[in-house]
């Protein structure tokens, strides 16, 4: 159905605590102010700064029912942005931690209106801005488990090309689709000046498209949020124009 994981959502709130600890291990590994070139003009205690933004965000999209306007952005006199990253985590896992993963819950994708939904988006917030981290330091990306790589190729072509988009009112400028390939699960993908759209498909769907995307599943997850290189993906056969396309749409709904 639409919104639901493809990962179990114990597991994803698992991540989520897992990977902001790596994160801030990371953190403390490098320089502050160290350069994180896949988020220009953001240096390494801003991308933390801001980790800890969002989770507080979702603190108050949970505690207030409806999307906030006033949070606490930044660390408080004397906070340093490691315990401001790691109260923000503590206090997120908890709430989330407290309700049923299915129980409703204000969101900003009518497809999943559930805490759920919350426990997906925060994990693979986390897990992207780690890897961000640890490439900007120079460091050996620890591994994204495959499961958990396919659930964030489902999250970031649903939520961001297929619902972002549209909030944004942004189209492709020609008509044409892509198949995304990650282990056992297959998405396509649509772009044109009328509309934007993806979902899991099945393989007999594959040869109506104009490309076909495919490659391990981590690389596809971190070549789609545009943290991997374009030849840590095969495009199989198919218009490398389309492929483009769906990439550069992605750029404009996830920055």
């Amino acid at each position: 159905m639409p919104g639901q994981a493809l990962l179990e959502y114990g597991r994803l709130l698992d991540v989520l605590g897992i990977e902001g600890e790596l994160l801030n291990e990371t953190a403390h590994a490098i320089a502050p102010d160290t350069p994180v070139p896949t988020c220009p003009g953001w240096a390494a205690s801003e991308v933390v700064r801001h980790v800890g933004s969002v989770y507080r965000m979702t603190l108050s999209w949970l505690e207030h029912g409806r999307r906030p306007r006033h949070w606490q952005r930044d660390p408080a006199p004397g906070e340093s942005v490691h315990e401001y990253l790691n109260e923000g985590r503590t206090r997120l896992v908890g709430a989330l931690a407290r309700h049923d993963p299915g129980e409703f819950v204000a969101t900003w994708w009518p497809a999943d209106r559930s805490y759920g939904f919350w426990r997906r988006r925060m994990a693979h917030e986390t897990t992207i801005h780690r890897v961000d981290l640890q490439m900007a330091g120079g460091l050996e990306l620890t591994g994204i488990a495959d499961d958990l790589a396919i659930d964030g190729v489902d999250e970031v072509l649903a939520l961001w090309f297929g619902q972002r988009l549209p909030m944004l009112g942004l189209t492709g400028t020609r008509a044409s689709s892509v198949a995304v390939r990650a282990g056992d699960q297959v998405w396509l993908v649509t772009a044109g000046p009328e509309e934007t759209t993806a979902w899991r498909c099945s393989e007999r769907e594959i040869p109506g498209a104009d490309a076909v995307v495919s490659g391990r599943p981590a690389q596809v997850y971190l070549w789609l949020w545009g943290r991997a290189a374009p030849g840590s993906i095969t495009v199989e056969e198919g218009d490398d124009d389309a492929v483009g396309q769906m990439w550069a749409l992605l750029r404009l709904a996830t920055r």
